[in-house]
Formats: structure tokens, sequence, C-alpha cells
């Protein structure tokens, strides 16, 4: 595996060590809670569910970024902001994929991210109960300590294209031409939130689309994605980060294929 570098003269490597201990400790604390059918669920003014996991677990991280490295911001999914345009800035989402997480489906993970000057240079996808922890700093991604990379499908007609949520394609992008990409798509499946993303990294899939997005969805997946060759951008083709949306593909000729199918 090959170790993290440098960053415009500014060493990595002890921040990817801290970021997998971030992992695991937010890891042991959210498994007790998954595949509980008396966990307590409560809905947002957004209308998504939050669990004690999910605010216990972004607590800890926070907790553990303030003792280790007190300068740092922290823009959290569920306890907001402090400090966020410090030169370094954790992006934490402790559970992504919270409808999974309720319902007992693995699909769901702990994303965490580093900015530096305001973009992502260090991310992490961490799935406790299956045991996955995928790092990416934009150059390599890993995988349990074992380097990935994409597949290399070009075309739709032979694309594993995954989404979060189909309904969500007409209600916030364009309907049609959504509906006639899937159409195109070898395979079609709903395996979304960040475990689509960790996928389509590992070679297991080719597209993930999300036509909503906020920062803390993001941020990680941007040198996870490209530290396996892929390629990640907003709707348009766009900066992936920060962005409001998402494309992520397995090569630079499926991203333009796809941009242009759901772009007519």
């Amino acid at each position: 595996m090959r170790s993290v570098g440098h960053l415009s003269g500014v060493d990595l490597s002890p921040y990817r060590s801290f970021l997998t201990e971030l992992a695991h400790a937010s890891g042991a604390f959210i498994r007790p809670h998954f595949g509980r059918l008396d966990l307590a669920v409560e809905t947002k003014s957004d209308a998504s569910p939050v669990t004690l996991a999910d605010r216990g677990a972004e607590e800890l991280m926070r907790g553990l970024i303030a003792k280790k490295f007190p300068a740092h911001g922290i823009i959290g999914e569920e306890l907001g902001s402090d400090r966020p345009d410090a030169e370094f800035v954790w992006v934490l989402d402790p559970i992504d994929g919270t409808k999974a997480f309720i319902t007992g489906v693995p699909l769901w993970g702990t994303l965490i991210a580093l900015l530096h000057h305001g973009q992502p240079v260090l991310g992490a996808i961490h799935q406790p109960v299956l045991g996955q922890l995928m790092i990416g700093d934009g150059t390599t991604t890993t995988l349990n300590d074992r380097a990935v990379r994409c597949r290399p499908t070009t075309r739709p007609e032979d694309a594993t294209l995954l989404t979060s949520d189909t309904l969500n394609l007409a209600k916030y992008q364009n309907g049609p031409a959504c509906d006639r990409l899937l159409a195109r798509a070898k395979l079609v499946r709903t395996w979304g939130d960040c475990y689509g993303y960790l996928l389509v990294a590992s070679g297991w899939a080719d597209v993930c689309l999300d036509p909503i997005m906020n920062p803390w969805d993001i941020a990680a997946l941007v040198p996870i994605l490209r530290g396996s060759g892929g390629v990640i951008t907003d709707w348009r083709g766009g900066a992936a980060y920060p962005a409001e949306s998402t494309i992520a593909c397995a090569t630079p000729q499926l991203h333009t294929a796809v941009l242009a199918a759901l772009n007519p």
C-alpha cells in the first residue's frame, strides 16, 4: 500500500492514521445499534430519519478531533459546523444511508473526509458490520489496506448503474433523460448511498448517481473515486465539491457518455 505523500508541502500521513482511528471508534459505537427492532427513530425537519447511533457517533468523532487537532474545523450532518473556514476541516456523516440502517440493510456506512483549504484530500467509507474500510487520497484508494481500481467499462450498455432512490431522479433532475439512461444500462440497482460508491471504486459497479447531495455526502467520495481511477463530478460535469449532485463513473469515456445522456 502506498503511503500518503505530501500535498503542497503538507504531510498527510498522520491525518490518514487519525482518519482510520475515527472510523474504528465510530464503528464500535454504531455497530451494537444495527439490526435492533427497538431502535428509536426520529424524523428531522427535512423528513429524513435520525437515530441515537447517528448523533452519538458524530459526537464521539467530534470529541476526538477536538482533542487531537483543536485548530481544525468540523462540518457534520447532525451537529452543524465549527470553524468551517479553517485550513483543515473534517467533514462527517456518521451514518450515510440511515434508511437502510433502520431497516436492517447493511448498505450504509460512515463517511469521513478531510478538507485542506476547502477541497477534499482524504476520504473514508467505513462499513463496520461488513468490516470494510475504504480510504482514498486522490492518487490511491485502498479497501482494507489493499489497493483497488475501477473497472474499464466505457459504455452504459455494459454498465452496472446504481442510484440511492430512483424516484429522486425525476424529482430533482431530468426524469425522461434518466429513464432513458437506466433503460440502456446492463444492470440497474438501488445499492446506493455511500456503499454504491464503494462498489464503483472497488470494481463491482460502474456508475453511481445521486441527483441531490449535501457536502457531508460528497466530500469523502472525491478522493476515493479519483484515487481508484474513476471520474466524479456534479450532474452537469462541474466541480465535484462543493456540489449539490453527483455522478461517479468508472472511466472518463463512460462518464462522457453518462453526462451526455443525462443532459441532452
